[in-house]
């Protein structure tokens, strides 16, 4: 029985989470699957220029964890590229450190910290606000929180909090 995966540390949702070939549907294609933390990883190393020692201490956990996965991250994508395929950012057991709203009324867009309370946009003062992370990332930490979370997929990859 293989050990289980500890809870990976990543800093806020991604704000777009399908990619696909222009021009081509996304019903005829098959999909590759980035989990949340190999997005992370790829994020830390590769876009932020983050050496493995200190990409692998932001997202807590070793150096060969974080090496394993920068690899499947790096593969997954050039997997997407060169394949064509339909590429998902999605899973994986992660806790976000920060979380992206965005105001439906307004379409603001804010970023906070998981654990600071929201119940308004800070433009129009609308509550009817969309959490980006959907119900990933959160655990015991943020339980009872005022933006109820929903898995139900809306238009662009992200989820709503209605």
């Amino acid at each position: 029985m293989p050990r289980p995966k500890n809870e990976r540390i990543v800093h806020e949702p991604p704000l777009f989470t399908e990619f696909k070939p222009v021009g081509v549907p996304g019903k005829s294609l098959q999909e590759v699957q980035l989990a949340l933390d190999e997005f992370e990883a790829m994020r830390l190393a590769d876009y932020i220029g983050m050496s493995h020692e200190e990409a692998a201490d932001e997202m807590g956990v070793s150096r060969s964890t974080f090496s394993r996965l920068i690899e499947k991250s790096r593969n997954k994508i050039a997997e997407f590229i060169f394949q064509g395929k339909m590429l998902t950012i999605d899973g994986g057991n992660i806790h976000f450190r920060r979380n992206i709203i965005q105001c439906s009324d307004c379409g603001h867009m804010f970023k906070i910290d998981i654990e600071s309370p929201i119940t308004e946009c800070p433009e129009c003062h609308s509550r009817n606000l969309i959490n980006l992370a959907g119900g990933f990332g959160h655990g015991e930490c943020c339980r009872g929180r005022n933006i109820h979370h929903n898995k139900n997929k809306r238009k662009g990859g992200k989820y709503a909090t209605r």
